[in-house]
């Protein structure tokens, strides 16, 4: 057993969805939230709770600082699971970017919560366990599993008799998760536009139809298989084609000011296209090294003219996911 007493732990932000992988694909980015685990002795009392929560950084002032914590949520959880009793600790939270952005901050809540409780405990649980406990946490696996793992994902659901399968969906069949690494090609750029309003996850889901019809399920499938190519490969004109969706983007973009301005810019500005980060507000446009630094401003200031004030920047795909210091 590992008898570490403190642990940082580092967290890339996601983004999901790319386009046409509504809920299923995500990508991890070189942006991200930290968190520091200390574990407490009896003589470092804490007045009866059991747990200490700082949080400094953008959106600071809007993070929970007692048990309802997430992170100390998470932390909790992974001790339960593994049948102990989580110890008194100090959680020390530094946000590097704006929160109910479509950027899965909870999600680096969660597998902060879980790999540092893992790391105090001795790390009784694998990789693997972990990630279905964040799956679990979550409810959905597209910002969690990038997020942990690092890289770009892509999560199926495998139903199955198999009594062994962790999970049961809302029709009570048994079923698990198969996680699949998709190939970045190293010369496309995520250029992300984080703008200063907020947008919730659950306004973003009420926008959507309850039913889609047969050719928008083909098109979405066909811009899929495609848009995985296109990641792979590179290839700017499968790239151009695969962004594009029928299943919650046409819905969501009422709900951003200004997106089709930005995203008007950042194509005449060269980007192969443009897609609504997770739940949004984000916007996520796609480039290479030589249009990137042109897609940056244009972005900017097509939003700056709709009003809406962004921080833009050409970012990496984050291929170590969560670490541990």
């Amino acid at each position: 057993m590992c008898s570490i007493s403190s642990v940082t732990v580092t967290v890339p932000a996601t983004t999901a969805n790319l386009g046409p992988g509504f809920d299923c694909i995500g990508a991890a980015l070189t942006l991200y939230n930290q968190f520091k685990f200390t574990r407490l002795d009896s003589t470092q009392a804490l007045g009866g709770e059991g747990v200490s929560i700082s949080v400094t950084g953008t959106n600071a002032e809007r993070v929970q600082t007692d048990e309802s914590n997430l992170a100390y949520r998470a932390f909790v959880k992974l001790y339960e699971h593994t049948g102990q009793s989580p110890p008194p600790a100090r959680i020390e939270i530094s946000l590097g970017y704006a929160l109910t952005r479509g950027l899965g901050s909870s999600a680096t809540a969660i597998v902060g919560g879980l790999v540092g409780a893992n790391q105090l405990a001795g790390a009784p649980l694998s990789q693997q366990e972990v990630m279905q406990l964040a799956i679990s946490m979550e409810g959905h696996p597209d910002n969690v599993v990038p997020a942990l793992l690092g890289g770009c994902r892509l999560a199926a659901v495998a139903e199955e008799d198999d009594a062994s399968q962790p999970h049961i969906n809302k029709e009570g069949r048994r079923s698990g998760w198969e996680i699949c690494e998709i190939p970045w090609h190293s010369h496309i750029v995520p250029v992300l536009a984080i703008p200063d309003f907020e947008l919730s996850t659950a306004q973003s889901r009420r926008a959507l139809p309850a039913q889609y019809t047969r050719a928008d399920a083909i098109f979405n499938t066909a811009h899929l298989g495609l848009l995985v190519r296109g990641l792979e490969t590179g290839t700017g004109s499968w790239l151009r084609v695969a962004m594009q969706d029928r299943i919650h983007q046409p819905y969501r973009q009422s709900l951003i000011p200004g997106y089709s301005a930005v995203r008007k810019a950042a194509l005449d500005a060269g980007a192969y296209g443009m897609a609504i980060s997770g739940a949004g507000p984000s916007l996520l446009a796609l480039a290479d090294g030589r249009s990137a630094p042109a897609v940056v401003p244009a972005m900017a200031q097509a939003w700056k003219q709709a009003g809406v004030s962004a921080s833009v920047r050409a970012l990496s795909l984050d291929t170590q996911g969560a670490t541990c210091a």
